[in-house]
């Protein structure tokens, strides 16, 4: 662990616990974001994919009355 974080470890913990509570919330957010972007990503790589088999006629695809109709069974 760097000084800098055990500096910043140690200054947090002297926060009162509204302060503290609201500098977890703001760094939970922070990684949030960057596991949404990574996901994001990911799932538009895999509909990319998706849509390039179908065109292809790899995959043949279902209406949506049948999806719904297989749901309610």
């Amino acid at each position: 662990m760097s000084p800098t974080l055990q500096d910043l470890k140690n200054a947090a913990s002297g926060l009162p616990a509204t302060e503290r509570a609201e500098l977890a919330q703001y760094l939970l957010s922070s990684l949030d974001h960057q596991v949404e972007e990574t996901a994001r990503a990911e799932w538009l790589t895999l509909a990319e994919q998706r849509m390039a088999e179908a065109r292809a006629g790899k995959v043949v695809g279902i209406s949506a009355e049948e999806v719904l109709r297989n749901l309610k069974a």
